[in-house]
């Protein structure tokens, strides 16, 4: 049975929305929506206590006195598919065309076509992070390769992965939602026999090969905390990228003490939004 949601109506400039929508993933909030200076956010129901209420107030001071809670409410498990169909549409992002299956667009051959449909999944090919990986991805990916996708979410990065000429792929996640249509997304584009998805955390690596490329979408202060666990799984040459960072975040990596043991090859932007290439050395 899926977890029941609550429902959070912020108070927030627009201006506000993309950073303080960052500064929410480390409390596992993983759907959004953005209006004119609100932000409604939502939360699976068991991971939403007095605590995380308090740090979320709290969090909210630091953005002015216009930024507070407006409502709460609890919800029950949505069809996200059904509610986003008619805004969802086809786009071009470097090589690659992310389309949900309902649109029909014309074939393009100079282009890779990768069909996902989204529930309550971060990843959609919609935020300016997925956008960055689907770009840099395609220098750092070699035929043959094994792929980890940490945090994987509606699985798009490691499908691209494979339609680059990535031999396999791993991904995981500690989201229902996320596990469950990264899945359906692998069956969508033929490529369930070249990628495996595990729902939880970093645990999940201990019994995986290291990979020849390892993709993380997924926040700073994730990003700093499992370093060393992702840098164990990373082949001598291997590739490491990075995304789910501010621009504002890059410093932070880069003097990161893990990071610090791989050579920085590339940072590339879209708004305040950056993603990130290193080589192992070792």
């Amino acid at each position: 049975m899926k977890t029941p949601y609550i429902q959070i109506e912020i108070s927030l400039p627009d201006d506000l929305h993309e950073l303080f929508i960052a500064e929410l993933s480390d409390y596992d909030f993983d759907g959004f929506e953005q209006l004119k200076d609100r932000l409604i956010a939502w939360i699976p129901e068991n991971r939403m206590n007095d605590v995380t209420r308090e740090e979320i107030e709290q969090l909210l001071m630091r953005f002015g006195s216009g930024a507070h809670i407006i409502a709460e409410k609890r919800e029950e498990p949505r069809n996200w598919n059904a509610e986003w169909e008619s805004t969802i549409k086809s786009m071009k992002v470097g090589r690659f065309l992310v389309k949900p299956t309902w649109e029909k667009v014309p074939e393009d051959e100079d282009l890779i076509t990768l069909e996902i449909d989204p529930k309550m999944a971060f990843g959609t090919g919609y935020h300016e992070t997925t956008r960055l990986m689907l770009r840099i991805m395609p220098d750092n990916i070699s035929k043959g390769d094994f792929v980890i996708d940490a945090g994987t979410g509606t699985g798009i990065l490691a499908i691209a992965a494979i339609k680059l000429g990535a031999d396999r792929a791993f991904g995981f996640d500690i989201d229902e939602w996320s596990y469950e249509n990264a899945i359906e997304n692998i069956w969508l584009n033929g490529v369930q026999d070249k990628i495996e998805i595990k729902e939880g955390g970093t645990e999940q690596l201990k019994e995986c090969d290291q990979a020849d490329v390892i993709i993380a979408n997924i926040n700073t202060h994730i990003l700093v905390d499992i370093a060393d666990e992702l840098l164990a799984k990373l082949r001598p040459r291997g590739i490491l990228l990075l995304s789910g960072l501010l621009t504002v975040d890059e410093q932070t990596i880069l003097s990161h003490p893990e990071y610090r043991k791989l050579s920085h090859k590339k940072t590339i932007t879209e708004g305040d939004w950056i993603a990130m290439s290193f080589r192992s050395d070792a």
